[in-house]
């Protein structure tokens, strides 16, 4: 596994701030508007947007989702730079609750209908993503690489190993828990149900 580690957190931090103010703004909504829209609190997504706080991931999912933006829309550095992304140019954060380690492997801004997401989970960790209210459902594809993978959508809880590929309509909360002593790496397909992916993709 050869994601990079030496990200400048501080400095993503900011960026990720600007970008969500910016949404923010163009979306015209208030820190009050937002907050009611995603259930985050305003002074949360004050402190966000100015580059005070680090991010879970399931709080930038809830952010972004509420703002009509993907977690790759937010984290993506080289958005609309061609339909090639090679794999050193390809954007990679890591969940500061988790220690969930993310790649966009698609290239963004292509226009294309699905996307594409590795993932490492490290051992005995959990992740939590939920939508904001009324996003729309989405395809979507958990398919293992490395390891083993528990996944919980809604209440039903499936067991993955090495190789298995599960298939979703996803909306709402689903989790994902490596119960192991090392690593897992899956990677995750999304995709639009109505096929083409929009902005709010998780």
């Amino acid at each position: 596994m050869d994601f990079a580690a030496d990200i400048s957190d501080d400095a993503l931090d900011r960026r990720l701030g600007a970008r969500l103010k910016a949404a923010r703004l163009r979306a015209e909504l208030t820190l009050d508007g937002l907050a009611k829209r995603t259930g985050v609190s305003r002074a949360m997504i004050s402190r966000v947007e100015r580059g005070e706080s680090s991010p879970t991931a399931a709080l930038l999912v809830r952010l972004g989702s509420g703002l009509g933006l993907s977690l790759s829309a937010l984290l993506d550095e080289s958005a609309g730079a061609g339909p090639l992304a090679r794999r050193g140019d390809q954007a990679v954060w890591r969940d500061p609750a988790s220690g969930y380690l993310r790649r966009n492997v698609s290239p963004y801004g292509t226009g294309s209908g699905f996307e594409i997401v590795e993932v490492v989970l490290p051992p005995g960790a959990q992740v939590e993503l939920d939508s904001a209210a009324g996003s729309p459902a989405l395809d979507q594809q958990i398919w293992v690489l490395d390891g083993a993978l528990e996944v919980t959508l809604g209440e039903t809880v499936h067991p993955l190993s090495t190789g298995d590929c599960l298939q979703m309509h996803l909306r709402g909360r689903i989790a994902y828990r490596n119960r192991s002593a090392t690593p897992v790496r899956y990677a995750v397909i999304l995709a639009a149900r109505g096929g083409s992916l929009p902005d709010n993709a998780a």
